[in-house]
C-alpha cells in the first residue's frame, strides 16, 4: 500500500524559506509522477509543481515559478519542494501526491485529478 508523508512545514516570516519533504513508501517513482499542491481555507486545491516519473521534466504554476523548486532523491524515495521568497499568500496546507503517468514518463501535469494517492498535508504559515 502506497503512503506519502509530508514534513517541513511551519511558521516563517515573509521573505523566508522552507523546504518540504515527501517520503513515498510502497511505490517507486517508476511510471509515477509526483506533485505538490496546496489548499488555503475557502479555496480550491491548487497544483504548484510536479516532476515526471523519469525525473527529467518539471512543471511550475505561475504563482510559484522562480520561487519554488521541486526535486527528488530516488535512493531516499523522497520528493522535495524548496520554497524561497515566501509571501503571506503562500499560507496553506501543502500536500504531495503521486499518480500513474498514463501519457509519458517525460511529462507531468498539475491537475488534481491526475493524482490518485495523497499525503496528509503539512501546514505552512507565512507571517508578515
Amino acid at each position: 500500500q502506497v503512503q506519502l508523508v509530508e514534513s517541513g512545514g511551519g511558521l516563517v516570516q515573509t521573505g523566508g524559506s522552507l523546504r518540504l519533504s515527501c517520503v513515498v513508501s510502497g511505490r517507486t517513482f517508476r511510471s509515477y509522477a509526483t506533485g505538490w499542491f496546496r489548499q488555503a481555507p475557502g479555496k480550491e486545491r491548487e497544483g504548484l509543481s510536479c516532476i515526471s516519473s523519469s525525473g527529467g521534466s518539471t512543471v511550475y504554476a505561475d504563482s510559484v515559478k522562480g520561487r519554488f523548486t521541486i526535486s527528488r532523491d530516488v535512493a531516499q524515495n523522497t520528493v522535495y519542494l524548496q520554497m524561497n521568497s515566501l509571501k503571506s499568500e503562500d499560507t496553506a496546507v501543502y500536500y504531495c501526491a503521486s499518480g500513474l503517468t498514463a501519457y509519458s514518463d517525460y511529462e507531468c501535469r498539475l491537475g488534481v485529478t491526475e493524482y490518485t494517492d495523497w499525503g496528509q498535508g503539512t501546514q505552512v504559515t507565512v507571517s508578515s
